[in-house]
C-alpha cells in the first residue's frame, strides 16, 4: 500500500503570490516543479516512513531562515497572537512567561491580574496544567494557559526545588501601551510608552495632557526596551509632538510599490514643549522611528544608547486554511534619510552571519537645523550613558538567563520592604560574579563559538589530540577574560540587575517608581531639560 502524498499547497501559494511582482516567471514556475516533483519522490520512495506534514514544516521555515529573523510563516495560532498583540488586550493569566524543554516559567506576573492573585512569582516554574504535565504536552504549552475569561484551572509549579499547587481563574487582560507615568518634582512630565499596539498614541497623549494640566513643562519619553509594532502608531505619537504634514519615515523597496512616504496627519498636542526621547539597545522598530524622527526634526533630544536597528518592514500576507506569510517587504529610513537596518541579511560573511556595517563607513545626515548624524543601524543617541548600553557580555547573560536567575535568588534571599531603601552593594556585585562562575550558564562568546566549530573539524581530520592542550588553554584564558568583562562592564550590568530585582518586589509599576528617584537616564534627561541654554545648544 503506498503512503498517503501531500503535495505541497503552501509552498505553492507563497511563490506563485510573488508572480505578480517578479519578472522571472519561467525560473519560479520552474522552481515550484522541481521541487514538487521531488516532494512527491521522496514521500512514496524514502526507505522508511515519512510525514509530509514536518517535511513541508522544515523546508518552509529552512527556506525563510535563509533571509531574514522576521520574515515568518504563520499558522492559524501565531495569526490570532498577533491580533492580540495588536489590540491590546487578550484573555489570560496577566503574567510573562517563556516556556523551556519541560516547563513554563513565570517571567513576570502582572499585579493584580490572575497570576499574582494566585500567589505565582518570577522564577516559578509550571510543571501541569489541569490534568496535563507540561512535560508530556508536545505542542506549545504557553496555549494551555489561555480559555474563556472566568474558568478556573488547577495548576502545579515548583518554586526552589518545592512543588506547589494554586489555582487560577482567567480574566480579560488589558496590555496598555502607557503602563506609568508621573509628574516629578521638577515639573518634568515622564512618560514610559512601552509597546506600539492601536492604543499607543490615544494613552500616550492622555498622559500628555494630564501631565501638563498638572503644571509639566517639559517632557522624557522613555521607550526604552520597547520593541516596536504598529508602524501607524509610530507616525501618530510622533504627530503629537511635531507639525502636520512632516515626513516621519519612508520605506523603500525593490518593489516599487511598497516605496512611500509617511506624513504626519494630525494637528499636534504640544510643538513646543521641552522633549528628551530615551532609548537603548532594546528599543526597536516603531520606536526607533520616533526617536529618529524627533532626532532628524531637531524636536527633542535623545539620551541612551544606540537603538537596536530593526529597520525592515514586514506586512502579514494570507496564504490558505488561515495561515500567513508575514514577510519583509522594505526597510525604513529617517527623515534625513538614514537606514535603520543594522545587520545586512543579504550580504553574508563566510560563516554565513548577517553582516554589520563597520563604523569607518558610517555615513553623515543632515538634520533640519543642520547637525551631523550617522547612519550604520539604529538611533545614535545625541547623549550616550554607559549604563544603557548592552556589551557583548551583557548580552550573554541576558541570553543564558543569568541575571533573571539571579533575582530569583536575591529575592528569596533578602528581605526589602522599600524600593527606596534597595542598594545593590560591592559584596552584592561579588555574590553575582561567583553565582555566574560556579553555575551552568553558558553565555558563549563568538571567539568561542569559533574556537569550538575549529576543534570539530579537527576531530574529523584526526588532528584533536595535537591541538587539545593548545585548545584547552585557549578556553580558560578566554573564561578568564569573560570573569574580567563582568567587571569591566559592571555598571551596565548592575543596572539590568537592580531593574530585575525591583521588580520581583514591587512588581512593574514599582520599578518606574525607582527610575524617577534613582535611574542614571531619568537624572540626565532633567538635567538636560532643565538647562535651557544646553538643551537649545544640542539641538543647533
Amino acid at each position: 500500500m503506498k503512503k498517503r502524498v501531500i503535495y505541497p499547497v503552501i509552498a505553492i501559494t507563497i511563490l506563485l503570490s510573488t508572480v505578480s511582482f517578479k519578472s522571472d516567471f519561467f525560473e519560479i514556475a520552474k522552481q515550484i516543479e522541481i521541487f514538487t516533483t521531488m516532494f512527491k519522490e521522496l514521500n512514496m520512495n524514502y526507505v522508511d516512513e515519512t510525514n509530509p506534514a514536518e517535511l513541508m514544516d522544515t523546508a518552509i521555515k529552512a527556506m525563510l531562515d535563509d533571509l531574514d529573523p522576521y520574515t515568518k510563516y504563520w499558522n492559524e495560532q501565531d495569526v490570532e497572537a498577533s491580533k492580540i498583540r495588536n489590540a491590546g488586550e487578550y484573555t489570560g493569566i496577566g503574567a510573562s512567561v517563556k516556556t523551556i524543554k519541560d516547563k513554563i516559567v513565570i517571567v513576570e506576573p502582572y499585579k493584580d491580574y490572575p497570576a499574582d492573585k494566585a500567589g505565582l512569582k518570577a522564577g516559578d516554574e509550571i510543571i501541569q496544567i489541569g490534568d496535563i504535565k507540561v512535560a508530556d504536552f508536545k505542542e506549545d504549552a504557553g496555549e494551555l494557559l489561555k480559555g474563556a475569561s472566568g474558568t478556573k484551572v488547577n495548576i502545579a509549579f515548583k518554586r526552589q526545588g518545592e512543588t506547589k499547587t494554586t489555582i487560577l481563574t482567567r480574566e480579560e487582560i488589558e496590555v496598555d501601551a502607557v503602563p506609568f507615568y508621573t509628574l516629578l518634582e521638577d515639573n518634568t512630565g515622564y512618560i514610559v510608552l512601552s509597546k506600539f499596539n492601536n492604543k499607543a498614541s490615544s494613552e500616550t497623549i492622555d498622559a500628555l495632557k494630564e501631565l501638563k494640566a498638572k503644571g509639566a513643562d517639559k517632557i522624557i519619553l522613555d521607550l526604552r526596551g520597547n520593541p516596536g509594532g504598529l508602524l501607524s502608531e509610530a507616525i501618530n505619537v510622533t504627530n503629537i509632538f511635531v507639525p502636520k504634514g512632516e515626513l516621519i519615515t519612508t520605506t523603500k523597496s525593490v518593489i516599487k510599490k511598497y516605496n512611500k512616504e509617511y506624513f504626519t496627519k494630525r494637528a499636534p498636542i504640544d510643538t513646543d514643549i521641552p522633549l528628551v526621547v530615551l532609548v537603548n539597545g532594546r528599543s526597536a522598530s516603531a520606536s526607533e522611528i520616533v526617536a529618529g524622527s524627533i532626532q532628524d526634526l531637531d524636536r527633542g533630544v535623545v539620551i541612551g544608547a544606540r537603538s537596536f536597528g530593526k529597520g525592515l518592514v514586514q506586512r502579514p500576507k494570507k496564504l490558505t486554511y488561515g495561515t500567513q506569510l508575514k514577510i519583509t517587504i522594505s526597510r525604513y529610513y529617517t527623515p534625513s534619510g538614514r537606514c535603520i537596518q543594522a545587520l545586512d541579511y543579504w550580504n553574508r560573511d563566510k560563516n554565513n552571519n548577517a553582516v554589520r556595517i563597520d563604523q569607518h563607513d558610517f555615513k553623515a545626515f543632515k538634520t533640519k537645523n543642520g547637525r551631523t548624524v550617522y547612519d550604520g543601524g539604529g538611533i545614535q543617541p545625541d547623549i550616550e550613558l554607559e549604563t544603557s548600553k548592552f556589551s557583548n557580555i551583557t548580552t550573554a547573560l541576558l541570553r543564558s538567563d543569568a541575571i533573571f536567575e539571579y533575582g530569583t535568588k536575591y529575592y528569596y534571599s533578602h528581605q526589602l520592604k522599600k524600593a527606596s531603601d534597595f542598594n545593590f552593594s560591592n559584596d552584592d556585585y561579588e555574590s553575582f560574579k561567583n553565582f555566574v562562575k560556579q553555575s551552568d550558564f553558558n553565555f558563549e562568546t563568538a571567539t568561542e563559538k569559533s574556537f569550538k566549530k575549529s576543534l570539530e573539524i579537527a576531530k574529523k581530520e584526526n588532528f584533536d589530540k595535537d591541538i587539545s592542550t593548545t585548545y584547552t588553554k585557549l578556553i580558560a584564558s578566554i573564561n578568564a577574560s569573560k570573569q574580567a568583562a563582568l567587571e569591566t562592564y559592571k555598571t551596565e550590568i548592575v543596572n539590568l540587575l537592580t531593574d530585575e530585582i525591583i521588580k520581583r518586589y514591587f512588581y512593574r509599576e514599582g520599578l518606574y517608581n525607582y527610575y524617577v528617584k534613582h535611574n542614571p537616564e531619568v537624572a540626565k534627561s532633567q538635567e538636560i531639560l532643565n538647562n535651557k541654554t544646553k538643551y537649545e545648544t544640542i539641538l543647533k
